[in-house]
């Protein structure tokens, strides 16, 4: 596999998620409270940074449909449990692409975590338009919270229908405003990137889950900062400062596409 060159924006982009991860790393507090925001939706086994959840786990198991031995890839795998588990689960090799080095190290000791082998699992750094990959690589793909907007996603997408083999899914999750959404509806974007839409569901629980998030990071503020550093605690009270607002207009969805098989 081609070692992609990363942009100038898109290295930038790496180090703002190379020191987050590295941090993290080194505490338990964002586990915890994404483990309180969460509840008992939480899969243990992940290290919780996104919003993958034990109803998502479970869409991506039925709208994946794998066999053994297939190859599933894990678009902005972050630390990489989520891949992880789905490939312990159906007995498939994964493939995580991440932009920050960080997060594939990170990823790359969870390995032996999931029982798996260095042959059934690799992370390496890449961008989500420009992974690197060979054409038609993969039988599935999965995107959680990582896939872009605007013209990244068109970029995104395309790339997606490249690594996928004909027939094979991609399971993505996406978010957009219930009053001023700001991309095309799912058939149009899987359309002009030359795939198949096969569903399109919501994720009600998704917004009250970032509140209770956003709401933990504000109260535990103090021990942010000890624990993480002031800068990265800025970052993260900024963000829930800028998100909160928007999101009683959240429509949270995770998107099941398809390339056509030959």
């Amino acid at each position: 596999m081609a070692d992609p060159v990363l942009t100038e924006s898109e290295q930038a982009y790496a180090a703002a998620f190379d020191a987050m991860h590295a941090a993290r790393a080194r505490s338990t507090i964002t586990s915890r409270l994404y483990a309180r925001a969460m509840g008992d939706a939480q899969p243990a086994e992940l290290d919780a940074s996104s919003s993958a959840d034990w109803p998502l786990l479970g869409t991506m198991i039925g709208a994946l449909r794998m066999n053994q031995g297939d190859r599933l890839v894990d678009l902005g795998c972050g630390t990489g449990g989520v891949g992880l588990w789905l490939a312990r689960a159906f007995g498939v090799c994964v493939t995580g692409i991440d932009v920050s080095g960080e997060a594939v190290q990170l990823a790359t000791d969870s390995v032996h975590d999931f029982s798996l082998s260095q042959e059934r699992a690799a992370f390496k750094v890449g961008s989500r338009a420009a992974t690197g990959l060979p054409d038609e690589y993969a039988h599935g793909l999965i995107c959680v919270d990582a896939l872009g907007s605007g013209r990244d996603r068109s970029g995104t997408l395309r790339e997606v229908r490249r690594v996928l083999k004909p027939g094979g899914r991609a399971v993505v999750t996406s978010n957009r405003s219930r009053v001023a959404p700001s991309l095309a509806p799912w058939a149009r974007q899987a359309e002009e990137a030359g795939l198949l839409l096969e569903a399109e569901q919501e994720r009600p629980h998704e917004p009250g889950m970032w509140r209770r998030l956003f709401e933990l990071w504000i109260e535990y503020e103090d021990e942010l900062r000890q624990e993480l550093g002031h800068e990265q605690a800025e970052g993260m009270l900024a963000e829930a400062e800028a998100r909160t607002p928007f999101l009683a207009q959240r429509l949270a969805a995770v998107v099941t596409l398809r390339r056509p098989s030959a």
